[in-house]
């Protein structure tokens, strides 16, 4: 994922010297140094580019050029006031004065002259020349661009020479600037009037789009405005509206290519006249604005979309309507995640269209004009800018996510500020006192933007708007509000079966008793009082919403309350009424209100009236189309009814789904729910009643502590410490019961979709003749499939059983079959041998009439078959049995036969030759034909024959001419011993060839040396030798993992279902687009090789990882170790580029998406190539890179031309502008990306310094920002080019301000956006890989958006994704099966039947102009949007959208390797769920959803998360319980009742527990998943070999880390963003630095439960003689034990002495350094524990009273302890007093101490020293005396401390709470002592075990063995490595 976080100020580049590069080489000086130019001087880029190119042919013009540049700079910046800009003129100036010497002694004329003569020169050479070459257009380009730099600086020497210009040189100027013009850079469509011939304009749909655009019939131009031959709509509407030209330039090209694919997908065939169908214009235009004539009907508007009633103006205005809404959307910057915001804008920007195509006239009698005229940049400036300011000072009121979201507008608040019809009081032009502009008081000055001009500044006044529509609010009640009717359902079934128990037998059956069915019947009691405290806490949450509600909201809300309320009065008067002898409740109620006569029908009918909303509800559950269209439904009458039951909303409406996908969603809950019922009603409810009930007839009188209600009725204390925790489990073992019925239901879906049918190369030999047919089924278009069967009429179908059926088919298969193995070479996953063996004849020959398998099917089958020839005695029916046992041994013998046959056959030139072949295979054909070959003829000299034919192939494998005569010895070798030795009978022709003895070898008549087809023909002979001479089984090839993987997956992917792929050319178009911030792009070489502290070099690392990968790439690359490939500069390229394709890198990702272009070019010429060519192969015809560049009618560039218009990628580089200038090699390595992949776009944010005078003729530096796309320079064929590899800007569109307001990653998505083209759009991280094999299958998967999943079209198209990174350590390993488990089984789930599947991140796809109509593919909320993928899922589904899933194609994904990263990445999607669970996309949900469909939502997203909590909780309740009831002594009392003390609900309730805490839920979906798709066998292995690397741990620990993170996040707000880095994780980790990350999370946490445990362990009696006590405690110990101690058991080395030491001096320094501004965290304690508690400060008084409450906790120990105390014999109250006497005299002492050292340690030292060991006496003798006492043992010493301890703590937590106060009184110093000293205690109490445990080597041993036994498996020697093996290696051969 992309860095989130922008640096607030970036470093200013530093001096730029010459020698300052970014490849590191000399080539690239020159080239670098015009791209390393301060922002402010971006302007001279272009005329230093010129000086490198012309230096090497004229010096002295480059240094002119050079000179020119430094004039500009200093015009444009005088006194270098710009960031970098001294330096860098400093720099300039150096190098012309050092270059002015050396250019002047080779002058021969002046200046001016040398400078005409050379632009002179270079006319002719190069304009003129190119031109009548018609050389390629990106020569030409170049051309005119140099040569108009060339002009400006020959016209400034001419001026400063005081020469004229001559009038020729001036005249070509002419012809150039036009040119210039015209030959701009462009994306992909050259839309110049010279481009016409390139291949991709010669497409009849794209002339048909553009002649579309350039009808501007009939549009009225303003004045003065220039009309030129070329412009189109989009000019016209630039003109009017002032749009930016870029802007126009960009979605022109958007636009066309939109309707040239959508119509060329609507017409495949189309006429050759291109004309723009209607069709496809309306197909377009109804997604464009489905969503805008949707707001308008939802506001009562009518829509601004008047159409002409002249026909033939339809189109045109169409195409304006759509462009002007393109050019909206691609200018508006930040207003594009508001996408109702941008409906008012088009609303009234189209009605003005509308008004002046219609002339009308304004009140004074002109023409209508806009509001905002068409002056340059009038929309950016008077549309965009003053929203886009609004949405700045928002923004900063966040402060980075400190302030509360309820005090500052997000862009949900601001775009649904458009859900209201009073937006239209916001005017046109906008009025800037709106409301919505207005800013509260909190808005200082420090907030404002230093850029901001007075009049952009936003209105500060009291009427600020506030919260719309939502609040969001740090509270837990978000969950119960959010899914009240799921809390609701489950509080009421409790209660029913808590009655049930109670009451009677406690069988399910006695509710038909009359009295228990009375008392189930309250239930709707306390639904009634469950409603009332929703809409009080509906009120609470919303009141700071409550001045932008409308007046029909807040009644709603106050009617909810009053009616609520009613009920909560009504159902309980009526329900006491309705028993003949009321008790208790119903006495009382009844005794208020009159003692009347029971009417048990009055609460019937009030239960029915009450329910009655629900009961509708309910029968619309049932008729969901019923429910959909009144939900959809504008009309007041129905939205007056519907009114009650919700809001009207303008998203959530209508999001129901057909019965089908209904009744399997209900279905899957129904079933679920009775067995969580049943489970819960059986095992914990109704077993606990008993126990209950005897413990609320005893009368305890006797307690061991100080009993504040010594008379309280039923032991209630030990009631609620009983039932606490069961009832928590209740509400938490839904989450075990999803986790088994999803696993259950996602294996059974999973086995019907086919997974894992191929998971084996076995099973892949035995299928592989079935895979062409498969292959032809899904990935050949049907008009191909159509041809090859259309031939073939008396060959069988194939569809039934998959089998091939034809050649040609074969060959299809064939093509890309090898590209798959080739992608595999060049990813060195397999070896050349490998290669050759997997490789498939591309050349398919027809005259052997049969298939060639790839060899690996077929290798030593030959040989074989010739033994058991030898051996068959002649039998042929056995031989033939034999044989039909193995059908690759039957194509083997086949093929075989039939190329020796073709081979000889062609060889024999002369007739008698030809006579003598014919002859002899006429007689074996007979006998094969006759089926007795082998009792004819004599199979034992086969051998003998076999030998002289092998000998015969590798002379032919050399074909020299020199060899002609062996091969005619050879060939009359074989005739002899075909002729004597194996024919019955010998031929005649044979007996009269040898008697003609002459004859034999002078005149034998051979055709050869070959000379024709010499490619085929060697590829012919190899594969005949290869299978003659492979006597080794390739059974184990390919013999890497992942290959193997790979090649089986795609294999098993063609028979599961997927679409029918149509033609290239017919395919739904799309793009990806990848954000990257500042992670690596490329290994330096530097990186690669620097050792860690261990030793360890990244590429030491990975060739032990991969060493049959680093085996592979040295074999391909030529070189036999690392060594011999440094110092070469390619060479190290190919090693930076190996090692970085095996690491997190940007490379890597691009490299794997581009291989959707290299598909594409592959399937089209597939698509397009004729028979004859198909058989020539593809290859043939790529080499041929000169015809492509010079044709544009060759195959192959038509080939490119449709990838071209189907496929873009852009990489949203964020920071490449400012990495470029400052020389960064970052920028660099994106440059050769961009040249590798000439198609590869990049965009960034360009900050750009520009100077301007202020009031006060100051000069003031203001920065503007923009987006800007550029490629790299495309190649030419002037092979002397060498300045190809730079970068052009393509489009450069100005910003209203910086780009990053919200959330980074999705605002660095949003800006690049508007660069996609297509109508689908794939999501990429720069952590994810993609594989050849997998593209080929993307059309298909954009078929999917043409199908309906239900009522609906997808809108998102999920996919499965492969975790790559799980070999690199055991932890890799556990979140690699996590991982999988959940993107496969988890993800396949909630799609179907589930409905639920949202966006989880990459590499899902998105319907492109559903999402760009609505708000974008993520939302970019800062803090509220952390998680800013799964909004986007959210998003789509609220507004109609429908999310799917397919498995048949996968992408790879990188994950976090070390237990740091891990910890840092759950603990931001903790924190993102934290936020989830307070959106209000999660509120809207959970009540727009239906009730089953909630409860999926719920479980699968912040439920899971919340569960985690009370899992965590019941921990915590259970032990706090149990202390209750050991120190009060009510244990001691119950324990003598059999039924409390073998309490079997508490055992299955915390055996719930422990399924949780170790992992069980995540375990059950891994073991499904991976028995589906690798076999169950594998998946137990896998599972135990888990457990025994201490997965269980790993979960327990992972269990701490989500609770800890979500629970702060609710409580306290505060989330933020943590970068996890994707290094490669085989460093140890630091104690201080571990201390520092779980400190909080776990450490304490784990010392409060260990304190607990001890002291349950102390004083417990309960359990002692029962297993039960064992098994429930031992999960507490293993969650404290694994809390405490995870961090250092999976810290590589963390077990080694030298490291401990080490740490120990770390920490020591850590802890004691003091702290204060600049001290970061890492280097002080004192800083990083003010930090620690930062999220308090910003709590609010209830997360601080929350906080306190929280504190309170540790006050029990103490209270309950002192009175266990040998020495203590009174329970009086006086006590605990006294213990607290004793902790304040402690901290006066301790106080007193600080207050001695600061005021005496300097001048009274002598006295200080005697103070200090006066205390010291004085408490050593206390503590002395008081354990002299007789009555005080070791174990009251050791109570004392876990009594007083946790008290101390406590008081830190409620001064860490109350700071700001003591901060005031001057404590704070003493409460950062005591907690100074808390931690160091803390911190021994980790380190002794730790330290402990170093001491024996085999503890070291074991954790190295536990952590990397992945890579053990794969070779790596995990303990010479961190040994530092690599040192002595290096050592050694140095002395060698």
């Amino acid at each position: 994922m992309s860095n989130n976080r922008r640096r607030s100020e970036e470093q200013p580049p530093g001096r730029l010297p010459r020698s300052q590069t970014t490849g590191g080489s000399s080539s690239m000086e020159p080239m670098m140094d015009s791209e390393v130019v301060p922002s402010s001087l971006v302007k001279i880029a272009p005329i230093l580019r010129v000086a490198n190119e012309v230096e090497p042919t004229n010096p002295r013009v480059a240094h002119l050029c050079r000179f020119y540049a430094f004039k500009t700079a200093h015009n444009l910046d005088p006194k270098s006031s710009g960031r970098g800009v001294r330096q860098f003129k400093t720099a300039l100036l150096q190098r012309l004065e050092r270059d002015d010497i050396t250019t002047l002694e080779g002058r021969t004329k002046s200046d001016a002259r040398e400078m005409q003569s050379f632009y002179q020169h270079y006319f002719m050479k190069y304009i003129q020349a190119l031109k009548a070459e018609k050389a390629d257009r990106t020569r030409l380009t170049k051309a005119y661009q140099t040569a108009a730099v060339l002009f400006e600086v020959l016209k400034d020497v001419n001026f400063a020479e005081s020469v004229e210009v001559a009038d020729e040189i001036l005249e070509a100027h002419t012809k150039i600037t036009e040119k210039t013009e015209m030959y701009v850079p462009y994306n992909i469509l050259p839309l110049d009037p010279d481009s016409s011939n390139q291949t991709i304009m010669r497409y009849a749909e794209v002339q048909a789009s553009v002649t579309a655009l350039h009808n501007t019939r009939g549009l009225p131009w303003p004045k003065g405005y220039k009309k030129k031959v070329n412009d189109d709509i989009m000019d016209w509407l630039q003109s009017i509206f002032g749009f930016q030209k870029d802007n126009v330039l960009n979605q022109r090209e958007h636009l066309i290519l939109l309707l040239a694919n959508v119509q060329i997908r609507l017409f495949p065939n189309p006429d050759q006249q291109p004309k723009l169908d209607d069709c496809a214009i309306t197909e377009v235009m109804k997604k464009l604005f489905k969503n805008y004539k949707k707001w308008c009907k939802y506001l009562g508007r009518k829509s601004s979309l008047w159409l002409p009633t002249i026909q033939q103006e339809v189109q045109q205005r169409k195409l304006l309507y759509m462009s002007l809404y393109l050019l909206i959307w691609g200018e508006a910057a930040n207003l594009r995640f508001m996408p109702e915001c941008l409906c008012y804008i088009y609303h009234h920007m189209a009605f003005e269209v509308y008004g002046i195509l219609a002339g009308s006239v304004s009140l004074t009698g002109e023409n209508i004009k806009p509001a905002y005229g068409g002056e340059k940049e009038a929309f950016l400036m008077n549309v965009v800018t003053p929203i886009y300011n609004t949405i700045a000072q928002e923004a900063k009121k966040c402060k980075r996510g400190k302030t509360k979201h309820s005090q500052w507008r997000n862009y949900d608040d601001l775009n649904e500020y458009f859900w209201s019809v009073d937006c239209f009081r916001l005017g046109w032009p906008m009025r800037e006192e709106s409301d919505f502009f207005c800013q509260s008081h909190e808005v200082d000055v420090s907030t404002r933007s230093h850029g901001d001009d007075d009049e952009n500044k936003p209105a500060i006044c009291d009427n600020w708007i506030g919260k719309i529509n939502f609040v969001e609010i740090d509270s837990f009640w978000h969950i119960f509000r959010s899914f009240d009717r799921m809390w609701s359902f489950f509080i009421l079934c409790l209660q029913a079966m808590i009655i049930i128990a109670w009451n009677g037998s406690g069988e399910l059956n006695s509710i038909f008793d009359g009295v228990v069915f009375k008392k189930v019947l309250s239930i709707f009691i306390t639904a009634a009082i469950l409603k009332f405290g929703q809409a009080i806490i509906d009120i609470f949450i919303m009141w700071k919403a409550r001045f932008s509600m409308s007046f029909h909201v807040k009644l709603r809300y106050i009617l909810k309350a009053f009616t609520a309320g009613f009920w909560v009065v009504v159902l309980p008067i009526t329900y006491s009424y309705s028993w003949k002898n009321p008790s208790g409740f119903e006495e009382t109620i009844k005794n208020w209100f009159g003692n009347g006569p029971s009417s048990p029908s009055i609460f019937i009918i009030a239960v029915v009236v009450y329910l009655s909303p629900n009961i509708l509800s309910g029968l619309l559950f049932l008729l969901p189309f019923i429910r959909r269209n009144l939900e959809k439904s504008d009309s007041d009458i129905v939205k007056f009814v519907m009114w009650w039951s919700q809001l009207s909303l303008y998203i959530g409406r209508g999001m129901h789904e057909d019965p089908l996908s209904l009744f399997k969603y209900t279905i899957f809950w129904v079933l679920l729910i009775v067995s969580k019922l049943a489970f819960s009603y059986y095992l914990e409810i109704k077993p606990l009643v008993g126990p209950t009930k005897a413990i609320m007839r005893l009368r305890i009188r006797r307690y061991e502590w100080h009993e504040f209600f010594p008379q309280a009725n039923s032991n209630i204390g030990v009631v609620i410490a009983l039932w606490a925790p069961i009832i928590l489990v209740y509400f938490m073992d839904t989450q075990i019961w999803y986790a088994i019925f999803s696993t259950i239901f996602g294996g059974i879906y999973g086995a019907f979709r086919r997974l894992g049918e191929i998971r084996t190369l076995t099973m892949l030999r035995s299928r592989f003749q079935s895979l062409p047919g498969a292959f032809n089924d899904c990935l050949i278009p049907e008009e191909n499939s159509q041809r090859i069967e259309n031939r073939l009429t008396t060959t069988p179908s194939h569809t039934a059983t998959k089998a091939p059926t034809n050649k040609e088919e074969t060959v299809r298969f064939a093509q890309m079959w090898n590209k798959i193995i080739t992608s595999f070479r060049e990813e060195d996953l397999i070896s050349n041998r490998e290669m050759e063996l997997l490789l498939m004849p591309c050349w398919a020959d027809f005259d052997l009439h049969l298939i060639r398998w790839p060899p690996f099917l077929l290798a030593s089958k030959l040989p074989i078959a010739l033994d058991m020839a030898k051996d068959s005695n002649g039998n042929d029916r056995d031989m033939q049995k034999r044989l039909n046992t193995d059908i690759h041994m039957i194509c083997a013998v086949h093929e075989c036969y039939a190329s020796c046959k073709n081979i000889l056959n062609f060889l024999a030139n002369g007739e008698r030759e030809k006579a003598i072949m014919k002859d002899i295979f006429e007689k074996i054909d007979h006998h094969i034909t006759e089926g007795d070959l082998l009792s004819v003829l004599n199979m034992s000299a086969l051998p003998s024959l076999t030998d002289h034919f092998i000998r015969l192939i590798e002379y032919l494998k050399e074909n020299k001419p020199n060899d002609k005569e062996r091969i005619v010895i050879v060939l009359l070798n074989m005739l002899e011993v075909v002729n004597l030795d194996i024919l019955n009978e010998p031929i005649l022709s044979l007996l009269e060839f040898f008697a003609d003895l002459s004859f034999r070898k002078s005149q034998f008549d051979l055709n050869f040396p070959v000379t024709e087809d010499i490619k085929v023909w060697k590829e012919k002979i190899k594969r005949l030798h290869l299978l003659l001479t492979e006597k080794e089984s390739a059974m184990d090839v390919p013999s890497n993992l992942e290959a193997r993987r790979r090649i089986s997956f795609f294999s098993n992917s063609l028979f599961m279902d997927m679409p029918k792929a149509p033609k290239v050319q017919n395919m739904i178009s799309f793009s990806v687009l990848t954000p990257y911030y500042n992670e690596d792009v490329l290994f330096s070489m530097d990186a690669l090789e620097k050792p860690n502290e261990d030793g360890v070099s990244i590429l030491f690392y990975l060739q032990k990882i991969f060493p049959d990968e680093w085996k592979n790439f040295l074999e391909r690359v030529e070189y036999s170790n690392e060594e011999e490939m440094k110092g070469e500069q390619d060479s190290e390229e190919k090693l930076r580029l190996w090692a970085s394709y095996r690491g997190q890198t940007l490379t890597k990702t691009i490299r794997g998406m581009m291989y959707y272009r290299q598909a594409l070019e592959l399937q089209a010429y597939i698509d397009m190539a004729k028979d004859d060519e198909l058989i020539k192969g593809y290859t043939g015809d790529e080499s041929n890179t000169q015809e492509y560049l010079g044709n544009e009618r060759s195959i192959l560039s038509q080939c490119r031309a449709i990838a071209d218009m189907k496929f873009t990628y852009v990489v949203s580089c964020q920071q490449y502008g400012i990495q470029k200038r400052s020389g960064d090699p970052r920028a660099h390595d994106i440059l050769k990306l961009m040249t590798t992949y000439p198609s590869l776009r990049v965009s960034y944010i360009d900050e750009v310094e520009k100077t301007s005078k202020d009031e006060s003729e100051k000069l003031v530096a203001k920065v503007c920002y923009y987006s800007v796309l550029v490629k790299a320079v495309p190649k030419s064929t002037d092979a002397s080019d060498l300045f190809h590899n730079l970068d052009q800007v393509i489009y450069r569109i100005k910003l209203p301000g910086p780009a990053i307001l919200g959330e980074g990653k999705p605002e660095n998505q949003n800006h690049a956006i508007i660069f996609t083209r297509g109508e689908g759009l794939q999501t990429i991280d720069m952590n994810q890989d993609n594989y050849m094999e997998e593209a080929f299958k993307m059309r298909n998967l954009l078929q999917e958006f043409l199908v309906k999943h239900g009522v609906r079209t997808p809108t998102i198209l999920g996919l499965r994704e492969h975790i790559f990174t799980g070999s690199v350590s055991s932890l890799a390993w556990f979140m690699s099966n996590q991982e999988t488990s959940f993107v496969t089984i988890g993800q396949r789930l909630l799609a179907n039947p589930l409905k639920v599947r949202f966006h989880y991140g990459h590499p899902d796809v998105f319907e492109r102009l559903f999402h760009l109509t609505r708000g974008g593919i993520s939302k970019a909320s800062k803090i509220v949007n952390l998680s800013e993928d799964i909004f986007a899922g959210f998003n789509s589904t609220l507004r109609g959208g429908n999310v799917t899933h397919h498995e048949y194609i996968q992408v790879g994904k990188g994950r976090d390797v070390g237990l740091n990263q891990i910890t840092l990445f759950e603990a931001k999607i903790a924190n993102g769920n934290g936020e989830q669970t307070m959106s209000r996309d999660i509120y809207r949900l959970g009540h727009r959803f239906d009730f089953f469909r909630m409860l999926s939502c719920y479980f699968t997203t912040i439920g899971f998360y919340f569960n985690t909590l009370l899992t965590v909780l019941i921990v915590y309740v259970f032990l706090y319980g149990r202390l209750y009831l050991v120190l009060s002594g009510l244990e001691r009392e119950l324990s003598t009742n059999q039924a409390v003390a073998r309490n079997k609900p508490l055992q299955v309730a915390l055996a719930s527990q422990s399924v949780v805490q170790i992992g069980f839920i995540m375990a059950l979906p891994m073991i499904m998943e991976i028995g589906l798709e690798r076999g169950f066998r594998s998946a137990f292995t896998d599972f135990v070999l888990m457990q025994l690397q201490l997965a269980s741990v790993f979960f327990t620990f992972s269990l701490g880390t989500k609770t800890h993170y979500y629970g702060r996040t609710l409580l306290h707000g505060g989330a933020q963003y943590r970068p996890t880095g994707r290094g490669f994780v085989v460093f140890h980790a630091k104690f201080s630095e571990n201390y520092r990350l779980y400190s909080r999370s776990h450490f304490v946490k784990g010392i409060e439960l260990l304190i607990l445990l001890v002291v349950y362990e102390i004083f417990g009696e309960s359990y002692r003689s029962s297993v039960a006590y064992v098994l429930i405690t031992v999960s507490m110990w293993f969650m404290v034990a694994t809390w405490l101690f995870a961090p250092f058991l999976f810290n590589p080395s963390g077990f080694e002495w030298q490291k401990i030491v080490d740490d120990w001096t770390d920490w020591n320094k850590w802890i004691s350094n003091r702290g204060g501004i600049g001290v970061s965290g890492d280097k002080s304690w004192e800083s990083w524990w003010e930090k620690e508690q930062e999220h308090l400060v910003y709590s609010g008084v209830r997360g601080i009273v929350i906080e306190i409450l929280l504190a309170v906790r540790f006050f029990i120990y103490q209270f309950g302890l002192v009175y266990h105390l040998n020495i203590t014999n009174s329970k009086s109250f006086l006590v605990y007093g006294m213990s607290w006497l004793v902790i304040f005299g402690g901290l006066l002492v301790m106080k007193g101490m600080a207050y001695c050292r600061k005021s005496l340690s300097n001048d009274y030292q002598l006295a200080f020293r005697l103070i200090k060991g006066l205390t010291f006496i004085i408490f050593f003798s206390i503590l002395v005396t008081i354990i002299a006492q007789p009555h005080m043992t070791t174990k009251d010493v050791i109570v004392c401390i876990l009594a007083l301890m946790p008290t101390g703590w406590g008081m830190l937590l409620i001064a860490q709470a109350l700071k700001p106060f003591l901060r005031q009184s001057g404590l704070w110093s003493s409460v950062r002592t005591l907690a100074q000293y808390y931690e160091i205690i803390m911190g021994l109490l980790l380190f002794t075990p730790v330290a402990f445990l170093a001491w024996f080597p085999f503890v070291s041993e074991f954790q190295t063995r536990m952590l990397f036994n992945q890579a053990f498996s794969r070779g790596l020697q995990i303990s010479r490595i961190l040994g530092g093996g690599q040192k002595k290696n290096r050592s050694s051969r140095n002395k060698e």
